[in-house]
């Protein structure tokens, strides 16, 4: 149990720094979010080649014959549907509104989102769709959750949320995020139990490529992308968000929502944004945070804890 607990900390580690990385992409080198994204995939999507062609040229080499149950298991249409709407939810939506909202807010906010309201959120679905009990003390800790999250994301201020507030956009892009995670986790929770996490985010991995590049053209970047493969800043940064944030991250996250349940999985994501404003503030990237978001993020805090609080 230790061990699993190691590895969901280094993946908030990998995680939180992955937002200051978009910031400095998207700022320093005007390549737009779409774009980021695909590029991160595509290198994922290298990277899970890699590891098949690793794979079986060990396996031929020293004649292994290990069980294969896993690996050559063939996905029914439902599997395959749930895969599409993961690599939709997890992929392209997600990280779509999560990169947006870094350009237009900085990197802290859209973690505090993401971070702070996925865990409520997951606990929400995990009730609804695998039956996980709801007592007296996780009621209470989603009445203090919801009063949080009021502060969270509106720091005080609901005019931020009108349509002529200057940053109304990033604050919308920021509130899609912890939606579209929870949606993802729980139809991965679903899919993981009949499959390996890493045949999971390998085929979640290459539908996202096809759904992003169709998005690219879409949204008039394809230029930008191909004028940008040979960018070494992206390069570089490419490998850290598609191999250890995706490759690493998910693997870690999946796993441990096989292991343990739902709510104690996400209750690790509550470190991210501290750990995201504290690199923020050393690199002084430019944000939008203000006390009473944290101060909300600090009550969301204290409600992921009591949600998840059991009794021995």
């Amino acid at each position: 149990m230790f061990v699993i607990y190691f590895f969901l900390m280094l993946m908030v580690i990998i995680w939180s720094f992955s937002f200051i990385i978009v910031d400095i992409l998207i700022i320093n080198e005007f390549i737009p979010p779409l774009s980021i994204v695909l590029f991160r995939f595509i290198v994922a999507s290298i990277g899970f080649l890699l590891i098949d062609l690793y794979i079986k040229l060990k396996k031929n080499k020293i004649h292994n014959n290990t069980p294969k149950i896993k690996a050559t298991k063939r996905y029914s249409r439902r599997e395959w549907i749930y895969l599409v709407l993961a690599s939709f939810f997890g992929v392209s939506f997600f990280f779509f509104a999560q990169y947006s909202a870094i350009n237009l807010i900085g990197p802290s906010l859209p973690a505090l989102f993401v971070c702070l309201l996925a865990p409520v959120m997951i606990s929400i679905l995990a009730l609804i769709f695998f039956n996980e009990k709801l007592n007296k003390i996780k009621i209470i800790g989603f009445i203090i959750a919801t009063i949080g999250g009021f502060l969270l994301v509106t720091g005080g201020n609901l005019q931020k949320f009108t349509p002529k507030s200057p940053n109304f956009l990033g604050y919308m892009f920021a509130l899609m995020t912890p939606i579209f995670w929870a949606i993802y986790s729980t139809i991965t929770k679903k899919l993981v139990k009949r499959s390996s996490s890493n045949q999971i985010n390998k085929y979640i991995s290459y539908i996202a490529v096809i759904e992003l590049l169709f998005l690219v053209l879409i949204n008039n970047e394809f230029k930008i992308f191909v004028q940008n493969i040979l960018n070494p800043i992206l390069f570089l940064s490419s490998i850290y968000l598609g191999v250890g944030c995706y490759i690493i991250g998910y693997y870690i996250w999946q796993y441990s929502q096989n292991k343990l349940k739902s709510a104690r999985v996400a209750s690790f994501l509550y470190i991210e944004p501290f750990l995201t404003l504290m690199f923020s503030i050393l690199l002084q990237r430019s944000d939008e945070v203000a006390i009473w978001n944290i101060l909300g993020g600090i009550i969301v805090l204290i409600a992921v804890l009591i949600i998840n609080y059991e009794r021995e």
